[in-house]
């Protein structure tokens, strides 16, 4: 079987680098999106190569239509079709809804679920065409359930499951399946930020399990949702959160 190609944006730090060495394990030839300009690429790649990783890393706003679109013509042709589709970039603006301003609200909105749209048109329907495509998309726990100070990243990663239900049944009958995950609290650098008496007296109480999860974990779920055996799971959206939140 000819080696399949993966691109995972924002799979430079946290999560979205665990997903990226699972599936460099699995086999997958591995591409990542990082934010044009960012100054950490170089540095990034080299101690990836260092731990016998040779990933890509290709420059791309992907709130960005265009620049997706772009990105997207370049990759293929210098790396080959795209099999596999994670859409992991995301950032947060917090604040109350009081106090939320429209610049707060378009920034998430556009990075967490335009660039949803940005980067799945231009790759989906040539999936559909060679018969087998996989699109994961990174939601959370707090588009499930909601947030306080979140109104934004809460509607913007709840928006993520609506498009992949819809998308599903658009593409269930060509061999592309398309679901979404929704990480708890996962032991990411920007979760560790936190203050660790909040982290212990208001975030951890909250999960059955009784600790935060690991990016190992969740890439292993996105492996297992990217491989042959997944193959009739679609428009899902899988709970990964230690119990903290049912459904």
């Amino acid at each position: 079987m000819t080696q399949r190609t993966a691109v995972v944006t924002g799979g430079m730090g946290g999560l979205g680098e665990a997903i990226c060495i699972k599936l460099a394990r699995m086999g997958y030839k591995v591409i990542t999106t990082c934010s044009p300009g960012n100054t950490k690429r170089d540095e990034w790649l080299a101690d990836m190569k260092k731990q016998g990783f040779e990933f890509k890393a290709y420059e791309i706003d992907v709130a960005n239509f265009e620049s997706c679109q772009t990105a997207v013509a370049k990759i293929q042709s210098e790396c080959g079709p795209i099999d596999v589709l994670v859409n992991n970039a995301g950032i947060t603006r917090d604040t109350t809804f009081r106090k939320m301003d429209k610049a707060a609200w378009d920034a998430v909105m556009h990075t967490n679920l335009d660039s949803v749209f940005n980067m799945t048109k231009p790759v989906i329907d040539s999936m559909a065409e060679r018969g087998w495509g996989r699109v994961i998309n990174v939601s959370s726990v707090n588009g499930q359930k909601g947030a306080f100070g979140q109104t934004n990243y809460s509607a913007a990663k709840a928006g993520m499951h609506g498009f992949t239900k819809a998308a599903a049944l658009e593409y269930a009958k060509k061999g592309v399946t398309v679901n979404t995950i929704s990480p708890g609290y996962i032991g990411t650098k920007m979760v560790m930020a936190i203050p660790k008496e909040v982290l212990d007296s208001k975030i951890i109480p909250q999960i059955p399990i009784g600790r935060l999860g690991k990016p190992e974990e969740v890439a292993g779920l996105v492996a297992y949702l990217c491989s042959d055996e997944a193959a009739f799971v679609t428009g899902a959206n899988i709970a990964i959160n230690g119990g903290q939140h049912m459904q």
